[in-house]
């Protein structure tokens, strides 16, 4: 008879994320099933998916009313699902405005939640620190500081380590004399990273802007642009690139942009802490919505709000180790500005790059995967 494990992983990133330590999981039980919400790693693994992640990319709290409906219809059939399926636990990874609503589900069913990534009430919505300590029996975080912030909170947080190092660990890239050949690119030419984003939104506010900065270097730089599609979005998604085709724009994975870019733009969001583990010096941009923005302003309590400068200078720290343009500031001509002060001064470069490479170590941690798998199987 087969064992269930109930998983929700609403993004790109969790469904990354969690198809590791499922991965390790079946591995070891392979008796267990999994059903859920994923995405195509998830499903890869066998995984019973009632909705995918493409479904799920709703951010922003505007955008979050718009779908309120769509949003109750995937509530209600997932439990229905579990009614029917009778998991012995749920893994719940990141997604805190879905993922917190089903812990209490799974807590008046009696079955046991464990929590993966835990929602970042550090910066903001410290009040759902109670719906964790009722409804959630095990909290497993990626960053060292959120267990001592939950421990103040009477919650017994168990660092696992970041999945971003063990996935780069994972990776083989070419070198970039190797890339540039592949290419027939000039030695001489610099690379500039352009990460717009794996959501929609995202996309459609943000990448003109970066666009808009690349034209202005490209007129004054040798330069080729590496632009990191996700590769669930479609080519309309990326529509203000068919007005920038005098630019040299090479498409490439991510890792690509961060191993070989002397210089990235990046959305605010993991790839900044993607980039912080290459030590790239980097640009952290965002815009949305301005009610989304000026409603964001009034319950975001952090005074940086980048992955890359809270691990790199420390929770609640107002120094910054790469620039953020937020809003009004990410404009094309504050992006462009920032840029030629990292282009034109290699030796602040240098040092930022030594200091996320420092910050790096912040989230080492060996295998979170077999970590997790070890603490899912306690429960199945």
């Amino acid at each position: 008879m087969p064992k269930k494990l109930f998983v929700l992983a609403g993004e790109v990133s969790g469904d990354m994320h969690a198809a590791g330590a499922i991965e390790e999981l079946l591995k070891a039980r392979p008796d267990v099933t999994v059903f859920g919400i994923g995405g195509q790693k998830l499903r890869a693994l066998g995984a019973d998916l009632l909705y995918d992640t493409s479904q799920m990319s709703i951010m922003g709290f505007v955008d979050v009313l718009k779908h309120t409906g769509f949003l109750r219809r995937v509530i209600r059939d997932l439990k229905e699902a579990v009614r029917r399926e009778k998991p012995l636990a749920a893994f719940l990874v990141d997604y805190p405005g879905m993922n917190l609503h089903m812990a209490r589900f799974f807590h008046e069913l009696g079955i046991p939640v464990i929590y993966y990534i835990s929602p970042q009430v550090w910066a903001w919505k410290e009040g759902r620190v109670k719906a964790i300590r009722r409804h959630i029996d095990r909290l497993l975080v990626i960053f060292d500081f959120e267990v001592e912030f939950y421990r103040r909170h009477g919650i017994n947080a168990e660092f696992v380590g970041h999945p971003v190092i063990e996935q780069l660990a994972e990776l083989s890239l070419p070198s970039r004399d190797s890339f540039v050949k592949k290419h027939n690119i000039l030695s001489d030419i610099r690379f500039i990273g352009l990460l717009p984003g794996s959501r929609p939104q995202e996309v459609a506010h943000i990448l003109p802007e970066m666009l808009k900065a690349a034209r202005l270097l490209s007129e004054e730089y040798r330069v080729v642009f590496l632009f990191g599609r996700a590769p669930h979005l479609t080519d309309s998604s990326y529509h203000a690139l068919s007005h920038y085709g005098d630019l040299s724009i090479l498409s490439c994975s991510a890792y690509e942009v961060m191993k070989y870019s002397d210089l990235a733009l990046v959305t605010s969001g993991t790839a900044t802490l993607e980039s912080l583990c290459f030590g790239l010096p980097m640009i952290v941009i965002y815009k949305t919505g301005m009610l989304n923005y000026l409603i964001g302003r009034l319950v975001v309590k952090l005074k940086n709000i980048s992955l890359a400068n809270i691990v790199a200078k420390g929770l609640g720290s107002s120094e910054r180790t790469v620039p953020e343009l937020i809003q009004h500031e990410a404009n094309g001509a504050e992006i462009y500005r920032h840029a030629r002060m990292i282009l034109d001064n290699p030796e602040s470069a240098a040092a930022v790059k030594r200091e996320l490479l420092v910050a790096r170590d912040k989230l080492a941690s060996a295998s979170p995967s077999k970590k997790i798998s070890a603490i899912l199987q306690e429960y199945l």
